[in-house]
C-alpha cells in the first residue's frame, strides 16, 4: 500500500504539471461559452505517456498508446485488445442474457467514508449560486471524480456494503442525479476538473479483473451529461471501451442495473450513445475526431454498449422505451449491403458489423437489404434459367425471367394454387400477373390487385381456412384436420412473395404468428425438425383470445378450492366440423384431476396447445410455403414486429404527408384543381381515403418507408370534365380532368374510386 500511496502521490505531482485539457474558453456544451476545438486531450496524454516513461513508474503501462490511438489493429474495425491481461470476448450479441455467474471476485479495497447527503450538497450548490465562493463545490467535485475508489465513496449507499446482486446496484440515485444536474452549471473549471479526474480513473483502472465497485463506477460514470458535447468524444469513447470490454457476467449485472434508471434518463443515455455513433460516422468537420484508421474501435465499443441498454429495455415489463427509439437512421445513408455481406461471411466474431446488433437497423434499412437480397436471388434464379436455355440451344423466351401467373377471375384460388405448385421453380423470379381475357399489361399494378383479391377470398370467413376472432381483431388458423395442407402453404408463399415482390397486404394475424414464423428464422436442414413451434405464453394467448386468456387467469389467482370448484382434468375440447373431440394435455390427462399444485402446468399446456400443437400442420404448411420464397438470412435481422410491417405495411394513413410528397405533372400544386382536390381528400373519412389509396396504388396499405416511398403523382388530361379521374397503379398515378369546383371534383372522385376494380372485359 505505501509503494502505491507513492505512485500515485507521483500522479498527482505530475498533474501539477500537465497542460490544461481544454484552451481558457469553455468547450460546448459545458457551459455558455463557444464551442472550442479539443486538440489538447492528446498533448496532454502524450506529455503524461513521455514523462512517466522517463520517470519510469510504469503505472499506465501500454494505455497511452492506446488513449491516442496507436494500438496495432488487426483489421481495421475490428475491436483491438485492450491489454495483455483482459480476455477479450468473441460473442458481441447481449441478445440472450445468461444466468447469473456467481463466480468469486477480488475483494473490494476499503473506502474512505464520505457523509455529505443530497440536500447538504444541494445547499452547498445554492450558496455558491447566491455568493459565487465555489470553493467547497469544487472540493466535491474534484475529490469525487478522481478515483472509482472515491466515485464510490461519494455515491454507495453503504461505503463497505457488498451490493453483489442484480437487483440492487448500491448508488444512492438521487444523489448522482442531483450531482450530475449541477455539474453543467458550475465554473468550467469544475466542468474541467471532472473530465481530468475521469482520464485518471480511467487509466488507473485500465488494468486488473473488476470488482463490484468498479462495476458501480462505470454504472455512474456513463451516466455524466458532459459526453453530450463532442469536444469530450475523446474520454467517452475510452469509457465506452472499457465498459464493452467487461465480461458479460458483468454485463449482467449491468443490464439489470441500467433496467432500474428512470425512462427519462434511461432515453438520454441511449440518444447520446446513437449521437455519439451517428457524429463518428458523419462528423461536421473533418479533422473534428482523430483520423478513423486509429480509432476504428469507437463504433464497436459504443454500439455494444447500446445493446446493453436494448438487453435492459427487452428485460423490463413492459419495455422502457419503443424497440423503434434504438433505431439510427444515420445508418440508412451508409453502405448496409457491404455491412450485410460482411456479416454473412464472418458472422459474430471479431468483424465488427451493424448486422451483429440488428436492433439498431431499421425497418427501412432491413427492407433495403431484404430487397437487395431478393434482387440478387431474382438475377441469379433468371441467369440459370437462361444459361440452361442457351446450353440446350433453344430459343429463348424472355418468359423465362419470370414467375409468370394466368390465373381466371372466377376460379382465382384453384388457379392460383396450381400456378404456385407448377412453377414451385420459379418463385424467386419477378412476379408477374395477367388475368385470362383482360386486356391490362403488369407493369406492377396487376400484381397488387392479384395479391389484394386473394387475400381477401382466403381470408373469407366462409372459407374456413381461418377463423375471425372478433374480440382481437385478427385472424387465427383454424384446427381443422385434414389431409391436405397445401392451401396453408399458397397463404404462406403468397405472403413470402409479397415481402420478396415489396408488396403490403392486408392481413390480421397476432404478433404472436410473426414470432412463429421466425421460429426459427431459417428452416432447419433436418425435414423432421419442429417448426413454428415458439414457446406460448398467457400474453401470447391474450392477442388472439383474449375472454379464455383471462379465465385461465383467473383459474391461476384463485384462492379457493380449486380441484372441487372448477372440476378439471388436463383434457381438452374442440369443436371441429360440427363435432366435438377431446385431447390430452398429457398422458393420461383425462384421469388427472387440475388443483391448486399443478393449475400452472394446466395453463401452460392448455395454452401451447391452442397455439401450437393443434395447428401444427396448418401452420408447418404455411411456414414453409413463406420461407420457400423468402429463404434469407436477412430474416435473422428482423423482430416480429418488423416481419408484420414488412408482410402488411402500416394501415395508418397520413394524408397530410402524401400531400407533401407528391409529384405533378401538367398541373402544379398551385393549381386550383390540385387544391380542390386535396380539401376533398383530407375531408374524406378513412374508409374513403383507403379506397383513394388503392384507386391510385393498388393497395390501401403505406409501405415501410412511409407515403413519401409511393412516389405518388398527379397527371393532367385533356379530357372533358364530365370524364372520371384515370389511374395507372403500376406507377402510383392519378390522372385529373381539369376539374373547374371542388363539388364537381368530389362527385366524379368519389365515384372513381368506389367502383376501381378489374378491367371490365371478361
Amino acid at each position: 500500500m505505501d509503494g502505491e500511496h507513492s505512485a500515485l502521490s507521483g500522479v498527482e505531482r505530475e498533474r501539477e504539471r500537465l497542460p490544461p485539457i481544454y484552451n481558457s474558453s469553455p468547450p460546448a456544451g459545458l457551459g455558455r461559452g463557444a464551442k472550442q476545438p479539443f486538440p489538447s486531450l492528446g498533448t496532454f496524454i502524450s506529455t503524461l505517456s513521455q514523462r512517466r516513461d522517463m520517470a519510469g513508474r510504469g503505472l499506465a503501462g501500454g494505455i497511452m498508446g492506446n488513449l491516442t490511438g496507436n494500438h496495432g489493429l488487426r483489421h481495421g474495425r475490428e475491436l483491438p485488445p485492450i491489454c495483455s491481461n483482459v480476455r477479450q470476448k468473441h460473442r458481441l450479441s447481449i441478445d440472450t442474457l445468461p444466468p447469473e455467474v456467481k463466480a468469486p471476485f477480488p475483494s473490494d479495497p476499503i473506502i474512505p467514508l464520505r457523509t455529505k447527503t443530497t440536500k447538504e450538497f444541494q445547499e452547498d450548490m445554492e450558496r455558491a449560486l447566491q455568493s459565487g465562493d465555489w470553493r467547497e463545490v469544487r472540493e466535491f467535485y474534484l475529490t469525487t471524480f478522481d478515483s472509482f475508489i472515491e466515485i464510490n465513496a461519494a455515491f454507495k449507499r453503504e461505503a463497505n456494503g457488498l451490493f453483489n446482486t442484480i437487483e440492487d446496484s448500491g448508488v444512492n440515485t438521487k444523489f448522482v442525479n442531483a450531482v450530475y444536474d449541477a455539474l453543467l452549471n458550475t465554473p468550467q473549471d469544475i466542468q474541467k476538473s471532472v473530465l481530468k479526474g475521469i482520464i485518471n480513473s480511467l487509466l488507473r483502472e485500465w488494468k486488473g479483473p473488476r470488482t463490484k465497485d468498479d462495476l458501480r463506477a462505470y454504472f455512474i460514470l456513463v451516466q455524466n451529461p458532459q459526453y453530450s458535447s463532442t469536444s469530450t468524444y475523446v474520454i467517452y469513447a475510452h469509457l465506452l471501451r472499457q465498459i464493452a470490454a467487461l465480461s458479460e457476467a458483468d454485463h449482467h449485472f449491468l443490464v439489470h442495473w441500467f433496467k432500474k434508471l428512470s425512462a427519462r434518463r434511461f432515453r438520454q443515455l441511449v440518444e447520446r450513445l446513437l449521437q455519439f455513433i451517428s457524429t463518428r460516422l458523419f462528423p461536421a468537420e473533418p479533422d473534428e475526431f482523430p483520423p478513423l484508421s486509429k480509432c476504428a474501435w469507437w463504433i464497436p465499443s459504443a454500439t455494444k454498449v447500446l445493446s446493453l441498454f436494448n438487453a435492459a429495455n427487452s428485460v423490463s415489463s413492459p419495455p422502457i422505451m419503443s424497440f423503434t427509439d434504438f433505431y439510427n437512421i444515420t445508418l440508412e445513408h451508409i453502405d448496409f449491403m457491404e455491412d450485410y455481406r460482411t456479416w454473412q461471411n464472418y458472422g459474430n466474431s471479431n468483424r465488427f458489423s451493424f448486422c451483429q446488433f440488428p436492433f439498431i437497423l431499421s425497418t427501412v434499412v432491413k427492407k433495403a437489404i431484404i430487397q437487395k437480397d431478393s434482387e440478387q436471388q431474382m438475377i441469379s434464379q433468371a441467369r440459370q434459367s437462361l444459361v440452361s436455355k442457351v446450353s440446350r440451344r433453344q430459343r429463348v423466351d424472355m418468359n423465362l425471367l419470370f414467375l409468370n401467373i394466368k390465373v381466371r377471375r372466377a376460379q382465382l384460388l384453384s388457379d392460383s394454387l396450381d400456378e404456385l405448385t407448377r412453377k414451385r421453380c420459379d418463385l424467386k423470379k419477378k412476379l408477374r400477373v395477367t388475368f385470362v381475357g383482360e386486356a391490362g399489361l403488369d407493369m406492377g399494378g396487376l400484381t397488387k390487385e392479384w395479391f389484394l383479391l386473394l387475400v381477401r377470398q382466403i381470408f373469407h370467413t366462409d372459407y374456413g381456412m381461418f377463423t375471425y376472432m372478433k374480440d382481437s381483431r385478427c385472424h387465427w388458423f383454424s384446427s381443422w384436420k385434414c389431409d391436405n395442407y397445401s392451401e396453408f402453404q399458397l397463404v404462406g408463399t403468397l405472403m413470402g412473395l409479397a415481402v420478396y415482390n415489396s408488396i403490403a397486404l392486408d392481413i390480421h394475424f397476432p404478433l404472436y404468428c410473426y414470432r412463429k414464423l421466425l421460429t426459427p428464422p431459417t428452416v432447419p436442414c433436418d425435414q423432421n425438425a419442429l417448426v413454428g413451434m415458439a414457446n406460448a405464453t398467457l400474453d401470447d394467448l391474450q392477442q388472439i383470445m383474449p375472454e379464455l386468456a383471462h379465465g385461465l387467469g383467473e383459474l391461476l389467482s384463485y384462492e379457493g378450492n380449486v380441484e372441487e370448484d372448477f372440476y378439471l382434468t388436463f383434457q381438452v375440447f374442440q369443436e371441429e366440423m360440427g363435432a366435438v373431440k377431446s385431447y390430452n394435455l398429457k398422458p393420461g390427462g383425462d384421469k388427472i384431476p387440475v388443483t391448486k399444485q399443478n393449475r400452472k402446468e394446466y395453463v401452460q399446456l392448455y395454452v401451447d396447445f391452442l397455439l401450437n400443437k393443434s395447428i401444427y400442420k396448418q401452420f408447418a404448411a404455411f411456414y414453409h410455403g413463406f420461407h420457400s420464397v423468402c429463404a434469407s438470412d436477412a430474416l435473422m435481422l428482423l423482430r416480429p414486429e418488423e416481419v408484420e410491417m414488412l408482410v402488411c405495411g402500416s394501415p395508418e394513413l397520413d394524408m397530410s404527408a402524401l400531400q407533401k410528397a407528391a409529384q405533378y405533372e401538367g398541373y402544379s400544386k398551385t393549381d386550383a384543381t390540385v387544391r380542390c382536390f386535396w380539401d376533398v381528400v383530407l375531408a374524406f373519412p378513412l374508409e374513403l381515403q383507403k379506397k383513394l389509396l388503392h384507386f391510385a396504388t393498388g393497395s390501401d396499405r403505406v409501405p415501410v418507408g412511409g407515403m413519401a416511398d409511393f412516389n405518388f403523382k398527379i397527371a393532367k388530361i385533356d379530357v372533358p370534365t364530365d370524364w372520371l379521374p384515370i389511374s395507372h397503379t403500376c406507377f402510383n398515378q392519378i390522372c385529373l380532368p381539369p376539374y373547374r369546383t371542388r363539388k364537381e371534383l368530389k362527385q366524379k372522385l368519389t365515384i372513381a374510386i368506389s367502383n376501381a376494380e378489374g378491367f371490365g372485359l371478361e
